[in-house]
């Protein structure tokens, strides 16, 4: 087998899933509101796109998530980095990083909202939460790697702080960074959904929730064919940046 053939055995799963699919629906043993044919999922895709119903939900949630993990990614780069050179900083913040960190923050949502209200306060905190520590973890280990015999470079041409910082530690740490920011955006994407869910009026996780309660499983699918489709068009762009700014690191390196 060639390689030029392995692209079309990705599609063969998918294929014979979406054959099974067709026939469970169409057997007549199953009824519609518990599994939508595949006509009638692509039949309210293409009218929920038609009216831009779908657009707008998409456009909250992608709001939401790009107003989380930016801030996410600058606090979690910052903080990575600060705690790595300063080892003092880190042991004092180290209780309280731990405890956020196994806080499940899905289960923050009845406090956020208490402190932060119903608007979309809680749901870009809920992003932040989610995608802050993959960040920050990501750095701090990117910086704590680096090798050794850089800082003896940076003494041998005295470099000042801000130069080997510039010069040595970034270039040397920016590989695990950047994987780290395609790892984040993956859990605050997941994360808004379920904040959706639970506490929210617009966006793809309330159009799940809403269309649930209304039996309207073919919005349903719509609505999780939709999350699934966006999460992988978003990795695969972050990971061909995260691979371009890698390269093009380790040329000027």
């Amino acid at each position: 087998m060639n390689r030029s053939s392995l692209p079309l055995l990705g599609l063969v799963i998918p294929a014979a899933l979406l054959a099974a699919w067709w026939l469970a629906a169409h057997s007549g043993g199953i009824a519609p509101v518990l599994l939508p044919s595949p006509e009638a999922v692509w039949e309210a895709f293409v009218r929920m796109a038609a009216d831009g119903s779908l657009a707008a939900h998409i456009g909250m949630s992608a709001m939401r998530t790009m107003t989380g993990f930016v801030l996410a990614a600058a606090f979690g780069i910052g903080c990575g980095v600060w705690f790595a050179v300063r080892p003092a900083a880190a042991a004092a913040s180290h209780f309280v990083i731990e405890f956020l960190r196994l806080t499940p923050p899905l289960a923050l949502i009845p406090v956020l909202i208490l402190w932060l209200g119903i608007d979309e306060a809680p749901k870009i905190a809920i992003v932040f939460l989610s995608s802050f520590f993959p960040i920050y973890l990501s750095a701090l280990t990117a910086v704590k790697g680096i090798d050794p015999k850089l800082a003896e470079v940076a003494e041998l041409l005295r470099f000042t702080s801000a130069e080997r910082f510039r010069m040595l530690t970034l270039p040397a740490a920016m590989p695990g960074i950047l994987a780290g920011l395609r790892m984040g955006f993956g859990y605050s994407w997941r994360a808004l959904v379920g904040a959706e869910l639970i506490a929210a009026s617009s966006g793809l996780g309330f159009l799940i929730t809403e269309s649930s309660e209304f039996g309207k499983t073919d919005v349903v699918f719509v609505g999780i064919f939709t999350i699934v489709g966006l999460g992988i068009a978003a990795d695969a762009v972050i990971s061909r940046l995260v691979s371009a700014l890698s390269r093009r690191i380790s040329e000027a390196a």
